[in-house]
């Protein structure tokens, strides 16, 4: 049987506003995770186990912090002379330059050079998410259902209405989609992974161009006009998923990692790669306690922490307590601080005092500054 020839497009230009601060200075794809990782090792690991070695990333807002990460593809074994790992960053010059204005309009924008590279299928990844998946298993359910669109699926608890709300017949075949419905039939969600045959795609972007003119996020345009026109099928995720575009979810998938419920980053035959700083060991002091909790390189820690992440060389100082919260690279909690339920940014420095709630997620910015305050409802949990 013939292999058929896939292009992985990751798009990782999001700005992710409704994080904050978390993501004034840096794009929501290099959102620190679990310490020493970055969303986008996620999408990049899974490709690299699936053996799928073609791979672009599409770049727009703050792309400098992802540039330094990627390290040329090497983390990932896609620094290689053929095929592996190429950036693409906003241009002028040509057809196709400038700013994307959605995730259609910046596929829109590649699609002579998706034509030039001539893959059968193009596999579009977003780099906001958490889970585990081998793509060359949906490639099956593609081939096998002989779909124009093969869209992975998977079930939330949380309100669906954030999401691309999908309707699967009992053959699993979409037979409708509607992008964060008002009022969502069902709790089957979009993924937003999405295989696509390379003509019809490219069929795709110039009807709706040609149509629109104006073109937005795929799940207003692109998915709809695949369901429209062509067979679509619904590929379920049998695990994990989140999507990481909230305070709440941030902090959620970290509380969920904690516990063992959450993404699997270090399982033996499918663990997720990055690039590791080069720091040493976490120091824990005589004075510190600590439980339920990960530690990151670097990190020295004197005083009382319970069930929370902390980044590589974050201080915590004796006479601190921290609980249920998630520190990245560089906080100094300082003595006499009390922490519940929170989020800091990069080098905040915090001082004595209580931040946060048993109630709410508070967002802590690099000064140390309440930046926002989401409280919890019951799609999104509640403190731990």
């Amino acid at each position: 049987m013939r292999i058929p020839r896939i292009l992985a497009v990751v798009l990782a230009g999001g700005k992710g506003s409704r994080l904050g601060a978390l993501t004034e200075n840096r794009a929501k794809p290099a959102l620190p995770v679990a310490g020493t990782y970055r969303l986008i090792d996620i999408s990049l690991s899974n490709l690299m186990h699936s053996h799928l070695d073609n791979v672009w990333v599409l770049q727009q807002y703050l792309p400098h912090g992802i540039n330094a990460h990627l390290a040329g593809g090497r983390p990932w074994d896609l620094d290689r002379s053929h095929g592996g790992l190429l950036v693409l960053p906003p241009y002028q010059g040509d057809e196709g330059e400038g700013f994307a204005e959605g995730n259609t309009d910046a596929l829109r924008r590649q699609k002579d050079l998706i034509a030039d590279f001539a893959p059968d299928l193009v596999l579009v990844l977003s780099a906001d998410h958490l889970y585990t998946l081998n793509f060359l298993d949906v490639v099956d359910t593609h081939l096998e259902r002989r779909a124009a669109l093969t869209m992975v699926t998977t079930e939330v608890s949380e309100d669906p209405s954030r999401f691309g709300v999908v309707q699967a017949d009992a053959d699993g075949l979409v037979c409708g989609f509607d992008y964060k419905p008002e009022r969502a039939e069902g709790r089957l969600v979009a993924a937003e992974i999405f295989l696509f045959d390379t003509a019809l795609l490219l069929e795709a972007l110039d009807e709706l161009h040609q149509r629109n003119g104006r073109l937005q996020d795929y799940g207003h345009d692109l998915v709809p006009w695949f369901v429209e026109h062509h067979r679509v099928a619904s590929h379920r995720l049998p695990g994990y998923w989140k999507d990481l575009g909230t305070l709440r979810s941030y902090w959620g998938a970290h509380m969920e990692l904690l516990d063992g419920t959450g993404a699997v980053l270090d399982a033996p035959d499918w663990p997720i790669l990055t690039a590791q700083p080069q720091l040493p060991p976490a120091r824990i002091w005589g004075t510190a306690s600590i439980a339920e909790s990960m530690v990151s390189a670097g990190a020295r820690v004197h005083g009382d922490v319970r069930h929370s992440v902390l980044g590589p060389n974050v201080l915590i100082e004796q006479g601190a307590t921290v609980r249920n919260s998630v520190l990245l690279d560089g906080v100094r909690v300082l003595r006499g601080a009390v922490l519940e339920n929170v989020i800091a940014d990069v080098g905040a420095v915090i001082g004595a005092g209580r931040q946060g709630s048993p109630d709410a997620v508070t967002l802590l910015d690099g000064d140390g500054a309440v930046d926002r305050v989401e409280p919890f409802d019951a799609d999104s949990g509640s403190s731990q």
